[in-house]
């Protein structure tokens, strides 16, 4: 594992931020951090990148200690916050070079990685222009790049299409995927649990500062239920006696009907209120999201 923490506790004063977090990221993969505001999510990445000592417990980012270690720890990891850090007053080109001098690169080799990254991102057509006249997404494609001019081992991503149109956010995820697939290892935190879904291969959700669920997507839609077909009925008469013939849950004037999603079982469905002489006004097939995984395990 190249991220490890285990028992990791934080208080500011008498409020318990982290109550004893574990959490560990395999090598080129994917981890989203899920949770509700004041859950805990952010201090975890503060003392994860050495911004934030913990009270307790301990963690390694690729082998060295954060706490004992931080300096080398601070040499394989970058940091990418929710809000774009460059220069608006700089060209594109102009702040990657900027940033591959400060990380010692030289000029030439800051000018050779400046070059990979502007063709990477996208961005080579607006490399001479000012920040300030790029867009949201190209500002966030360009603070990607910056943080990845040393080539870092993992890369820790605090919400990093926050107001981001639903274009930007998908060459942003784009992105994010070619990261992966070169080796990098990634630790997200989201409010969009579409996002975790599509990029994550596994989720940890956070509450209180405590991990109430950590698995795949999929394992964890798992565990609140599997699929149901929704039927909604124009009365109670009809309700009524739909749940006579079919074995399901009311609400309102809908009943939820457990199923394993095939089109052979909503077809036995319909034809067992069909042959009962039922139709319902609107039937809808629905299976377990990330938001319903959220919605149940934080309350």
């Amino acid at each position: 594992m190249i991220v490890e923490a285990t028992g990791l506790r934080k208080s500011y004063g008498a409020t318990e931020v982290l109550s004893g977090v574990d959490l560990c990221v395999e090598e080129g993969s994917v981890l989203a951090l899920l949770g509700p505001n004041g859950a805990g999510k952010t201090t975890t990445v503060r003392i994860l990148t050495t911004l934030t000592r913990p009270d307790a417990g301990s963690a390694t980012i690729a082998g060295y200690d954060v706490v004992r270690e931080p300096g080398r720890v601070r040499e394989v990891i970058s940091l990418t916050g929710q809000y774009a850090a460059v220069d608006e007053n700089q060209t594109g080109r102009e702040n990657l070079v900027m940033v591959g001098r400060l990380m010692h690169l030289g000029r030439p080799g800051a000018q050779r990685r400046t070059a990979q990254l502007l063709e990477q991102f996208g961005l080579t057509d607006a490399m001479d222009r000012r920040v300030k006249t790029y867009s949201g997404g190209m500002r966030r494609r360009l603070d990607l790049a910056m943080s990845l001019i040393a080539r870092p081992r993992v890369i820790f991503l605090d919400e990093p299409t926050t107001g981001l149109d639903p274009a930007s956010r998908n060459m942003m995820w784009d992105s994010i995927v070619e990261l992966v697939r070169d080796g990098t290892t990634i630790l997200l935190t989201t409010q969009y649990l579409d996002e975790a879904d599509r990029l994550a291969d596994r989720v940890m959700v956070l509450d209180h500062g405590r991990v109430v669920a950590s698995g795949t997507a999929e394992s964890l839609k798992g565990q609140i239920g599997g699929e149901r077909i929704e039927l909604r009925f124009a009365d109670e008469l009809q309700l009524l006696k739909a749940t006579g013939v079919l074995s399901g849950v009311a609400d309102g004037l809908v009943l939820n009907v457990p199923s394993d999603g095939t089109a052979g079982h909503l077809h036995h469905v319909l034809d067992v209120l069909r042959n009962n002489g039922l139709e319902p006004e609107r039937v809808s097939s629905h299976r377990p999201t990330l938001d319903d995984v959220f919605l149940a395990l934080t309350a």
